[in-house]
C-alpha cells in the first residue's frame, strides 16, 4: 500500500508548502516567526529537518493545536507576541486575523486617548522617533512638496 503524499498542509487556515522543512513552513503563518516555529518543533519533539510531506496526521494535529494555543504545549511566555494584554492582562500569542485585529484596536486606542504615538498615527508621521526632514516626504495629502508653477506659465522648457 502506497503512502499518499500531501503537497500542501493546512495549519491554522494557511496552506503550507509540503516540500519545505517544518520550521520554515511554519514561518509562513502570520504571527509565527523563526523562534516560535523552532520552539514549537522542540516542544512537540518534531525534527526540524522533517519535510511537511513526511509528517503524520497526528503530528499535523499537534502542530495545529500548538499554533492556536502555545501555552498548552508549555512554550515559554517570553516567546508570545502579546504579553500582558491591555484588556485582560494575560500572556497570549495571536496569529492571523486576531493579530491584525489586536493591532488595529491598539492604534485606535492610542488615537482616542490622544497619546503621542496616536497623534503621529493620525497625521501619518513616523511613530518611533525617526527624523522627518529628509525621509517620509511622500504621500502627505494635497500639500505637494515640489516646485509650484505659476498659472499661465508655459508648459515647455
Amino acid at each position: 500500500m502506497k503512502k499518499e503524499f500531501q503537497q500542501i498542509i493546512r495549519i491554522a487556515n494557511t496552506d503550507l508548502d509540503g516540500e519545505k522543512q517544518v520550521v520554515y513552513a511554519l514561518r509562513e503563518i502570520k504571527g509565527i516567526g523563526f523562534m516560535a516555529a523552532n520552539a514549537i518543533c522542540n516542544c512537540l519533539k518534531i525534527d526540524h529537518r522533517t519535510k511537511g510531506v513526511d509528517l503524520t496526521e497526528e503530528q499535523v494535529k499537534k502542530l495545529e493545536a500548538a499554533v492556536k494555543d502555545p501555552a498548552a504545549v508549555k512554550l515559554p511566555s517570553w516567546l508570545f507576541n502579546r504579553r500582558k494584554d491591555y484588556e485582560t492582562g494575560a500572556d497570549r500569542h495571536l496569529v492571523l486575523s486576531e493579530l491584525d485585529f489586536a493591532k488595529d484596536n491598539d492604534i485606535k486606542r492610542l488615537k482616542k486617548i490622544k497619546a503621542y504615538r496616536g497623534v503621529r498615527h493620525i497625521y501619518g508621521l513616523p511613530t518611533r522617533g525617526q527624523r522627518t526632514k529628509a525621509n517620509f516626504r511622500k504621500n502627505k495629502g494635497k500639500a505637494g512638496l515640489g516646485v509650484k508653477r505659476r498659472q499661465g506659465a508655459k508648459e515647455g522648457k
